[in-house]
């Protein structure tokens, strides 16, 4: 359990050669800015300079650190390198010219929902991690995950074989049943990842730029380590690695040329904080609050559906007086008076002019809402679909009627 002052290229020389069982390294990215980032709290700032004289001073910088990587990994040892699209494809090729072309195992593309508003172009949903051993004798841990929604598991738990025609069909014994194939596990672990972004409230985050999730860390250190094995991470910057390490009973050494890094670090290991995915254990159909019926109506008027919100169903795609315009579809359980309060209650709250309110039940009891009372100028009140031909219906007689007619 080692946390070291210092350039990485000069503290591995003090690690003894093929110690290491597993190195992750997320080191600057080539972003020509300076990185920081201040404590929720804004006690503290925390940053580092991710700028260069060139590409080539840069991915010299990163070849030295990876040669000096190599002599302190196992034969059985893999190393993973972490990158975005400023300069990945210049690393790949580092990482093909010191472990060798034939030891490059996957790239994992970590994609993760975060929202802004980018300049020009494509918004930028993932980073990359380049994973390679060094050798052919690496270790490997398989992880299983869930089949997908659409996977037909019968048919998976049937064994297969080859015809005449090399073509695959179910095997059958000699009563012609279908033979049935050996237990399953799930699917392995693919090279996407969909592993939430720290929230910005979450209590994990500690301020430093870059930080990465520990549940991250910990997928990476499951898949080629087992426990006791020996981490390494010479840009540790907030310790992520080495807290996934320690939860996971590996150990650790980091290293880090900031003495803030540092200390941050051994602070996270004495109270390590976990930040828990509800999105990674629930699923994203737990995030959907609204019906086939609720996402019609909003479909149909071109809306933008709003999850997990009392007040609000959807957004109108256009603006009104530079604000957002927000749609309620009455539920089944509210009173109309109920609904349009929720609606106006929630819009307030967001400064919004224009209002939408989804009328989807007849009451009786209810005045004749556009004629006698309107207590804001800016309401659309519309009726559904259903609800204007039942109205309909009722106003020409019984359903009986309206078919006979």
């Amino acid at each position: 359990m080692t946390v070291l002052l210092g350039d990485c290229l000069e503290q591995l020389q003090n690690i003894p050669e093929e110690s290491v069982d597993l190195i992750y390294l997320d080191p600057p990215f080539f972003t020509q800015r300076k990185q920081k980032l201040k404590t929720r709290d804004n006690s503290k700032e925390y940053s580092f300079d991710d700028s260069w004289e060139s590409i080539e001073d840069y991915k010299q910088f990163i070849k030295d650190r990876l040669e000096a990587c190599k002599k302190v990994l196992k034969k059985t040892g893999s190393i993973f390198l972490h990158c975005d699209k400023s300069a990945s494809h210049y690393l790949r090729v580092a990482l093909d010219e010191v472990f060798g072309m034939n030891n490059f195992q996957s790239e994992i593309i970590w994609t993760y929902k975060r929202w802004s508003n980018s300049k020009k172009g494509l918004l930028n949903n993932h980073q990359n991690i380049y994973f390679y051993s060094k050798s052919k004798s690496f270790k490997f841990n398989t992880i299983y995950t869930d089949y997908s929604a659409t996977t037909n598991i019968d048919q998976i738990l049937q064994e297969r074989v080859r015809d005449e025609n090399s073509k695959s069909r179910y095997k059958v014994d000699e009563n012609g049943q279908v033979v049935l194939g050996k237990e399953k596990k799930g699917v392995p672990l693919s090279d996407v990842w969909n592993i939430p972004f720290l929230n910005p409230k979450a209590k994990e985050r500690t301020g430093y730029p870059t930080q990465k999730p520990i549940l991250l860390l910990e997928q990476i250190i499951k898949i080629v380590t087992d426990e006791g094995d020996t981490v390494l991470d010479p840009f540790c910057g907030s310790g992520t690695t080495l807290v996934a390490a320690d939860l996971l009973g590996r150990n650790y050494i980091g290293i880090d040329t900031s003495e803030d890094a540092i200390e941050l670090t051994k602070e996270r290991l004495n109270n390590p904080i976990k930040t828990s995915s509800h999105l990674l254990e629930k699923g994203e159909k737990e995030y959907l609050t609204k019906d086939e019926t609720e996402l019609a109506i909003l479909n149909s008027l071109n809306a933008l559906p709003v999850q997990r919100n009392k007040g609000i169903d959807g957004f109108l795609r256009e603006y009104y007086k530079e604000k957002p315009v927000p749609i309620k579809i009455q539920k089944p359980n509210e009173t109309f008076e109920e609904a349009l309060d929720s609606l106006l209650f929630a819009s307030q709250k967001r400064s919004c002019v224009l209002k939408v309110l989804i009328k989807t039940k007849h009451e009786d009891n209810l005045l004749d809402f556009i004629t006698q009372e309107q207590p804001d100028e800016n309401l659309i009140v519309i009726d559904s679909y259903d609800l204007i031909i039942k109205n309909w219906i009722k106003s020409h007689g019984n359903v009986e009627e309206f078919v006979t007619q």
